[in-house]
């Protein structure tokens, strides 16, 4: 069972509500590049080469953005060409930078829930909401993957109009279970 939702007044599992899409829209964002060739993690390495494997294989609707592009340009360039050649290799499609990503993300600076050093950290997250996506999936458990991140994007995503976004690892929204 997946973390506790409510809906209707019904409690259920955040993650079943995975299993009831069709193929679920999910946002990668930068950390998801870097750890398939992160030797020094063997768990978050073979999580999400999994999730890879798993986007290949269809279950996922994969999106990054221009943010994320912008970070791995960024990154030495000993690393940079396999990073960005993933977002090829799984068809991966880029959203594009926005004034309402960058309004949604300064949202969430001026609440306090991300610091404004890290803006890039609340851009991909406001690019996943506005564009309407089902999960983000990342690894950065020091602004994205947070309960108190989590909790307060939602409230403001919820208060903007915005659909919720779920905030998981890859190894919450990966089956661990099936061959591919």
């Amino acid at each position: 069972m997946g973390f506790p939702c409510f809906t209707a007044g019904i409690a259920f599992g955040c993650l079943d509500i995975f299993f009831l899409m069709d193929k679920p829209k999910i946002y990668l964002e930068t950390t998801i590049f870097n750890f398939p060739f992160a030797d020094d993690a063997p768990q978050y390495q073979a999580d999400t080469k999994r999730l890879f494997a798993e986007i290949k294989a269809g279950k996922f609707i994969p999106f990054t953005s221009e943010y994320v592009i912008r970070e791995l340009r960024a990154a030495p360039e000993s690393m940079r060409e396999e990073r960005l050649r993933l977002i090829q290799n799984y068809k991966v499609e880029v959203i594009p930078a926005s004034d309402d990503a960058e309004r949604l993300a300064k949202l969430y600076t001026k609440e306090g829930i991300i610091p404004e050093k890290y803006q890039t950290d609340a851009l991909h997250i406001a690019a996943a909401t506005i564009t309407g996506l089902d999960f983000i999936v990342s690894l950065n458990f020091r602004h994205i993957v947070k309960r108190k991140t989590i909790i307060e994007t939602e409230i403001i995503n919820a208060r903007e109009g915005f659909k919720r976004v779920f905030i998981h690892t890859p190894a919450e929204v990966i089956d661990h279970d099936e061959e591919l």
